[in-house]
This record gives C-alpha cells, structure tokens and sequence, in this order.
C-alpha cells in the first residue's frame, strides 16, 4: 500500500486522550482515550461518559494496571465491546475480571459478533457477563456516544467495525490497518471474497478518521487508508505486477466489478487519456448501474471520435438505463450504420422501439422478437402452475 506511506501515523506507549494525540476538538475523541498495542495486545480504546466503555480490551494486563495509575476506577467499566475474537482482541476482558477484587462482572455487557468464538461466549456467560451479539446495522451506545456497527468479514467470519458518523471516525479491528493488512484466517471463517465485500461496505462511507486493531492512529486521511486496504486486496488477486488495466480485465472477467472500476480509476489517475481504460470504466459503471456517469464519459469518448462504435452503443444503453427510450435511438440507429450486422446493437434498438410505445416496429427486428419471445417464456416458466 505504497500510497499511504506518507501519511501522520500516531503511536504511543501510554494511555492518552485521542485529543491531544491527533490535535482534533471533537466531543468523542476528548472522551477516548489509546493505549498503542504490541505484538500479542491489539490497540486498546477506552471512551468515558457516565460510565467506562472498552473497544477491545486487548491481551494485556499490564494496561488496566496504568488505568488506575491515571486514576481511573475500573469498577466504572461497564461494555466492553469486540471487533472480533481473535486472542489478542479479547482476552484482556478475562484479565479484568479475574484480576482486580471487587469487579461486579454481572454489570458488564460485552458485545460481539453472533459468529463469534462459542468457547468465549460460553466463558463470558459463566463468569457473569451479559453477552450482547450483533449482526451488523445496529446501533450501540458506548459512554453516551451512538456508533453503527457494521459486518466486515473477511480476516474472520465474525469481523466488525464501529463508526462514529459525527466525527466520520472508524474503529476498525483488523479490518483497515495502515501499512499493512491483516491475513484471512481460515480457521476463523475468513475468506477473502467476504474481505473485498467489507471493503467496498467501507468505501461507501464517509470516513476521516481510522482507529485501527494494529499499528497508529490515522487522521483525516482514513479514506485513503481504506483505499490502500482495498488495493492491497486486489493485488493478491491479480498479482502485485500486473498493470492496473489488465487487472482490471482479469477482474471484470471474475465479475468483480467494483474491484475492476477501481482499477479502471487507478490507471486513469496515472494516464488520463488511456481510450482503452476510460472506454472500460464507462461500460463498467454502465454494467453497475451508473447510466448517469457511463453516460457522460461516452460523450467525452464520442467527442473524440463520432462514429466510435461501442461508444455510441454504451451511449444508447445508458440512455435507455436513465429512462430516455427514444433519445437512445440515435445511437444505436449510428451503430447499425457501422455495423448493420450487430446482434447487441439491433436487440436494443428493438427494446428502445417496444418502450418508446413503438411496438410493432420493435417486433419487426427478428433478433429482438426471438429474445423478446424467449423472455416473455422464462418469466411463464418462473410462474406456479394453477392446479
């Protein structure tokens, strides 16, 4: 992930408010505060409100131990909150409960994945614990702050992130890790399919900030970071080498759209004018639904050259995508001029045609009437019989 390898990362070896680390004023980064991980401990996060709430209480005791120093009161800590269960995320919870007198454990609440660990939900439920498992979309409440919990998959089956949408802040688990990326662990139901799936859960967010499970804090450049993590992903699908158009083929012949735009967008970030490259990222954004965007690189394309075939049946197709029937004509009646011959371009026009109202005239297209009668079939096929 060379692209973030400029990027501020912030670490440190003592508990301290994300405030004063990131130098951001914002309510909930005044009342979190970091204690940086190591090898066998992931990061730790504690948010303060009327009570204490923990995001991964990590595989250390020595942390709680420095809690106290600070004068903070562990009894105050009430939900303890997992990305996923992985050792090192959670077995600090059991050093809390089993190391400090006086710990009421039945008043702490632990949310985690329903996929998570069995042996440790089984553990937590012996010892007194309320046991709250999430699937993703729900809303939490940690110490007075909302955060979303979103399901990402991937490096495990039962991988979550929070995010906070007021400060556009993601704790990410192991999910999104600055210079690095966390394997897929097969035998915690990970796969990398549900990994490129997360991601692009991710990237549809607006996210500034990324908190991550390993390594230091990311501020304001959390998109790129998410970004990188994606990217990272893709290589190990289509080789590290491999240029980013022809990854992108490879990508779109796996039906891996989303992964193919982006590296559709990658080689257009670096060369522009590559007609090969911006010719796939119309159709692709045409393939995903995206008839308005599709629609205005065809004109970049046609502007360039007005008899380019496949522009001017991408055009007619993102035209009949944005509802404009009889617009779209034009340019599939183009392409028939260069190419009279072009099934694709004869069973839209006869699509255009039937929509436009116009029929009769959609009928009289044999290779449309052949897909329009084997259509109108399927769906009857699809239909119970009536008894």
């Amino acid at each position: 992930m060379d692209e973030i390898s400029n990027y501020e990362l912030h670490t440190q070896e003592n508990w301290q408010p994300l405030a004063d680390l990131l130098k951001i004023s914002d309510p909930l980064f005044e009342k979190t505060f970091f204690l940086f991980g190591y090898d066998f401990s992931c990061n730790i996060y504690l948010i303060q409100g009327d009570y204490l709430s923990i995001i991964d209480p990590g595989n250390d005791y020595t942390a709680f131990m420095q809690l106290l120093d600070q004068g903070f009161k562990l009894t105050d800590i009430k939900k303890i909150a997992l990305t996923h269960g992985h050792p090192d995320h959670v077995m600090g919870a059991l050093e809390l409960f089993r190391g400090y007198p006086g710990y009421r454990i039945s008043e702490v609440e632990i949310i985690m994945h329903a996929a998570g660990p069995q042996q440790y939900k089984e553990l937590v439920e012996s010892l007194g614990c309320r046991l709250t498992e999430v699937k993703g979309g729900e809303k939490i409440d940690l110490s007075g702050f909302e955060l979303e919990v979103i399901h990402t998959p991937g490096h495990t089956l039962d991988g979550i992130s929070f995010f906070h949408e007021p400060s556009r802040t993601l704790f990410s688990g192991d999910t999104v890790l600055p210079h690095a990326m966390a394997e897929v662990d097969s035998s915690g139901g990970g796969r990398m399919d549900h990994y490129l799936y997360s991601l692009r859960t991710l990237r549809k967010r607006e996210v500034h900030h990324v908190l991550p499970g390993h390594g230091g804090l990311v501020a304001h450049l959390g998109r790129q970071v998410v970004d990188g993590t994606f990217e990272g992903l893709i290589k190990k699908l289509v080789g590290v080498e491999t240029p980013f158009t022809e990854g992108a083929v490879t990508l779109a012949q796996k039906g891996l759209l989303d992964e193919a735009l982006f590296y559709t967008q990658k080689e257009l970030a670096v060369s522009p004018h590559n007609p090969r490259a911006l010719e796939m990222e119309a159709f692709l954004l045409l393939d995903l639904g995206r008839n308005d965007e599709a629609n205005g690189i065809f004109d970049r394309i046609l502007q360039q050259d007005h008899r380019h075939f496949h522009a001017l049946l991408g055009k007619g197709r993102a035209l009949l995508g944005m509802g404009g029937f009889p617009a779209s004509l034009k340019f599939f009646d183009q392409a028939l001029e260069i190419n009279p011959q072009d099934q694709e371009a004869l069973i839209n026009k006869g699509l255009a045609l039937y929509l436009s109202g116009r029929q009769d005239e959609a009928l009289d297209i044999e290779i449309f009437q052949k897909e329009f009668a084997r259509r109108v079939k399927q769906e009857f096929a699809k239909r119970p019989m009536a008894r």
